[in-house]
């Protein structure tokens, strides 16, 4: 059974990323919803989450998923949408190396066509392997992929860093992936 913290950031990610119209919740262009609107939409659901448990999950999530506007009145998701918005991360020069976490089912495909956004705007990529090694283990046993990063950027490719350290770019070709680590021990 999930705990309430997790299940509040899963409905949220759910409603923020995926699917407001199931909450009757409106983002804007840049993914932000009204946190009253959103505090309602979790008492019509029957989740025991007023404003203040809201806030306090926002700040303890340890991915930091979600973010509040400066003034607290609204909140987002970071990344990972499949509904249109138009975040406004920097584009910035990745490291030369970034890493994507997966599971051993999807690594042929992966090999064969590179990493893709699928249902999302954009792949995510973490800092450092054991993040991407979390990252892929809520899937199943982790595989932990290299990407040549900088080199990708040089061929043109725009990454982002959100404010939680997430890189997120478009699309990886097959070839800019370097390494196959599921043990981290390279």
């Amino acid at each position: 059974m999930l705990d309430k913290d997790t299940r509040l950031s899963k409905t949220l990610s759910y409603w923020l990323r995926h699917r407001p119209d199931a909450a009757g919740l409106v983002l804007d262009e840049q993914g932000w919803a009204d946190v009253g609107a959103v505090v309602a939409a979790l008492a019509r659901s029957r989740t025991q989450a007023g404003l203040d448990r809201l806030r306090t999950m926002i700040d303890r999530n340890d991915k930091q998923r979600f973010e509040l506007s400066p003034d607290g009145q609204q909140v987002r998701a970071r990344q990972g949408h499949s509904v249109a918005v138009a975040l406004d991360w920097p584009s910035l020069v990745p490291p030369d190396l970034l890493y994507h976490g997966t599971v051993g089912r999807n690594l042929d495909a992966i090999l064969r066509e590179g990493l893709r956004a699928m249902r999302r705007h954009h792949v995510h990529l973490s800092p450092d392997a054991e993040t991407a090694r979390r990252v892929g283990a809520r899937r199943g046993i982790p595989v932990v992929l290299g990407v040549r990063a900088r080199e990708l950027h040089a061929c043109g490719e725009l990454f982002f860093l959100t404010a939680n350290n997430v890189w997120l770019v478009g699309a990886v070709p097959p070839q800019f992936i370097e390494a196959v680590d599921p043990l981290l021990g390279s």
